[in-house]
Formats: structure tokens, C-alpha cells, sequence
């Protein structure tokens, strides 16, 4: 996960602008500032010297924005609890414009934690005292709480969150405009919710490798720069924000209740039946993301429109739900994402048609036929009218997928 394979992945992926991930760890940092260059204005490029060939040969033109990931542990006053205090940890994306905004939360962060410990820094930084720091510092850098909903590190998580942005962030709550849906959540789950109605839903790959780089993305139609990325998050417009690209959010991690040691798996109504306590340790399950969305829901029955995979609802921004190539080829092989027959597949499509999201989402199945396995063009096509069964995730594991 280096400057020069995110460039030339994103390509291959289909992605135009990626977060460059972790500024405030200084050897990262570094990196940044010296393989980097200016592009669009807040928007960056990797130098000439530092390109290699994407999969199809050619250069990237990826552009990358300054971000990390911050983790606040930390307590407040709380007189329901034993100990008069509750903790919260929520995991927070910083957004900066340029590089002396960077410059300057980092000189500042450093002094409340250890920047060097982690990619992404722990530190007992509540997420208001956050929120003053980094807007003092510039006002149009932005923060937008990462994987809203999972259960251990977020803003609405069933065991360490709040109930509310106005809780999370206190004063600062008027400028977070945006959360992240995250893998187990889509924006269908978000819409339940009035309190969100002013709040834009983003969604990003949070890819930990560069194979998973584009499982979850964004789609603009606006000016290529930082602000005009911004403008069209906080705008709503489907004019400007054109659609997300989701996990099916079964397939997430977090999407049911559940104890993975116990291999016990609940839908929510199963929960409420015992109590939220696992029958084989009587301890209690992990709460997942569609319990605790529907326990904050303000709204039931919505009525969405859709074609296959594809969400619209209520003038919102609308969103796809995809499952990445390399899992789809992988089912029609019968084999792992890693093997080689599957990675000679996937290379062969990306070199006939420019990139695995174009794939996914644009190729008519007449060329796909022409190019792709025969039940690689079947799963595709499966995929795009939404026909798939997944065994949902609970409790730090994915869900199961099956098209076939």
C-alpha cells in the first residue's frame, strides 16, 4: 500500500481521486510530500519518476486527496453508568485541503498522542475537542465519521457510539455534513432516519489492501478539485453527487448480531427473543449494524425504487450495490481470489475494457460474452439485477455470498 501501486491500482480499479490515507504518521507524511505533486487545486498527482504501468500498460492519471483516519478513545460524564463516566471510541475522517493545514494538525495532534504508534493514531481526543482543532485550524478541511455504524468504533456504534451527531460533536455538529456509510450499511438503512435528512452518505473503500481498492466508491459529476468534491458532497444534488457505489451490506462484517466464537448469527428480531444474550455462552452479542438502525429509525416502509442493484429514493442520491470482480470470477471458477486462473481472467478483462468498474457497471453483456468466461458474464450479469444470496456478516466476520 505505497503511493506508486495505489496510482496505478486506481486506474486498473476505475478510480479517478483516492485518499491518500494516514498524514499524520511522519514517515507517511514524508512520503506524500515528496512523491507528490500539485494537480487541480487541494488535489495531488504522483510524479513522472514514480509511475509504473498499470495492468493494460499504460500510466495512471490518479489524483489523490490529503486524508486520514483518526481514532478518539475517550469518557464523559455519564450518571447512568456504575462509574459516573462512559467511554466512546469513534473512528473519524479528516479531510485537508493542502499540505500547511496538514502540517499544522499534525504539529498539534502530536502533542495530545503518539503520531508514529499507528497508520491510523489512537488518541484520547474526544471527538468535539477534534472537531475545534482541526476547524480552527482551517475551516474548510472536513471531518466525516468513518463506518458510521459498526458496532466497536463509531459515531452511531451499538457499543461505543451516540445517538446523534449533536451528541458526537457538540457545537461543531453544524459542520459535519457527511458520515460514511461503511461496508455493513447502505444509504436504503440511512434513509429510515429524519435526523439524517440534512446529511450527505458517503462511501469508500476503506481497502486495507490494494485488491479491494473501488469495493465501495463515490461518483461525481463536477469539477475536478477538492472543493468542487466537497461542494458536490455537501450539495445532496444528484446533479453533482451522481450515486455511491456499496458492499451489499450482508456482506459486511458487521450487518447482523452475533458471537463468531460461538458461530451464532441473529437476525434482530432472534436477538430481541433472547434478550441480546448469546444462548450457547450467556454472554452478550455483539449488536450489528441493521439492529441498531432500526433501533434510532424514525421511518419503516420506505418506498424505494429499484432496477436490480440500482436505489433510488426521494430525489436522494442514488446507489449501486456491487460485488468486486474478482469475487465474482472467483465463484464462477470454484476457486480462491487469489489463484492464478482467476488473476489471469481478471487481467485479461481489465485489459480488454479499461477497468473493473466500467466492467461492472457500464459493459454491455454482448462485449462481455465476446471477452469473459461464460459464467463470468452470468455472475455479472446476476450481480446487476441484484440476484444473489449472501449469508450475513455479524461479529467481525463477512458475509457469505453466493450467485450461483
Amino acid at each position: 500500500m505505497v503511493l506508486e501501486e495505489l496510482d496505478r491500482f486506481a486506474d486498473d480499479k476505475g478510480i479517478l481521486v483516492m485518499g491518500t490515507g494516514d498524514f499524520t504518521h511522519p514517515q507517511w507524511f514524508k512520503e506524500i510530500k515528496e512523491k507528490l505533486e500539485p494537480a487541480e487545486l487541494g488535489l495531488f498527482k504522483l510524479k513522472k519518476e514514480y509511475k509504473k504501468p498499470t495492468l493494460k500498460g499504460t500510466f495512471a492519471d490518479t489524483r489523490f486527496i490529503l486524508s486520514v483516519e483518526i481514532s478518539g478513545i475517550f469518557s464523559r460524564k455519564d450518571s447512568s453508568t456504575k462509574t459516573g463516566r462512559r467511554t466512546y471510541r469513534i473512528h473519524n475522517i479528516v479531510f485537508a485541503p493542502d499540505i500547511k493545514t496538514v502540517e499544522n494538525i499534525n504539529s498539534q495532534l502530536g502533542l495530545i498522542g503518539n503520531l508514529k504508534s499507528d497508520g491510523r493514531p489512537i488518541l484520547g481526543l474526544d471527538s468535539e475537542k477534534l472537531a475545534e482543532i482541526i476547524f480552527n485550524i482551517n475551516p474548510n478541511a472536513a471531518i466525516i465519521p468513518a463506518h458510521a455504524w459498526t458496532p466497536w468504533f463509531s459515531i452511531f456504534g451499538s457499543m461505543s457510539g451516540f445517538d446523534s451527531i449533536e451528541e458526537c460533536f457538540g457545537k461543531y455538529a453544524k459542520n459535519i455534513f457527511a458520515i460514511e456509510t461503511g461496508l455493513s450499511s447502505d444509504p436504503a438503512m440511512n434513509w429510515q432516519l429524519s435526523k439524517l435528512d440534512k446529511i450527505s452518505f458517503i462511501s469508500n473503500s476503506d481497502s486495507h489492501s490494494l485488491q479491494k481498492i473501488g469495493r465501495e466508491a463515490n461518483v461525481f459529476d463536477t469539477e475536478l478539485s477538492y472543493q468542487g468534491i466537497m461542494k458536490a458532497i455537501k450539495s445532496r444534488d444528484p446533479k453533482k453527487f451522481v450515486a455511491t457505489i456499496e458492499f451489499f451490506p450482508e456482506e459486511g462484517k458487521y450487518h447482523y448480531d452475533g458471537h463468531r466464537n460461538c458461530d451464532v448469527v441473529f437476525h434482530p428480531k432472534e436477538s430481541k427473543k433472547h434478550k441480546n444474550i448469546c444462548p450457547k455462552c450467556g454472554k452478550p452479542l455483539t449488536i450489528g449494524v441493521m439492529n441498531r438502525v432500526e433501533k434510532l429509525a424514525d421511518r419503516h416502509n420506505l418506498k424505494i425504487e429499484s432496477q436490480g442493484n440500482y436505489h433510488q429514493y426521494d430525489n436522494r442520491v442514488p446507489y449501486y450495490n456491487l460485488i468486486t470482480l474478482q469475487e465474482i470470477i472467483a465463484e464462477a471458477f470454484n476457486a480462491g481470489t487469489g489463484t492464478k486462473k482467476v488473476k489471469a481472467e481478471y487481467e485479461n478483462l481489465i485489459k480488454t475494457f479499461g477497468s473493473e468498474l466500467k466492467i461492472l457497471l457500464e459493459t454491455n453483456e454482448k462485449e462481455l460474452k465476446f471477452s469473459a468466461a461464460p459464467l463470468v458474464t452470468e455472475g455479472i450479469k446476476k450481480v446487476r439485477e441484484g440476484k444473489v444470496k449472501i449469508r450475513p456478516g455479524f461479529d467481525g466476520e463477512y458475509g457469505k455470498i453466493e450467485i450461483f
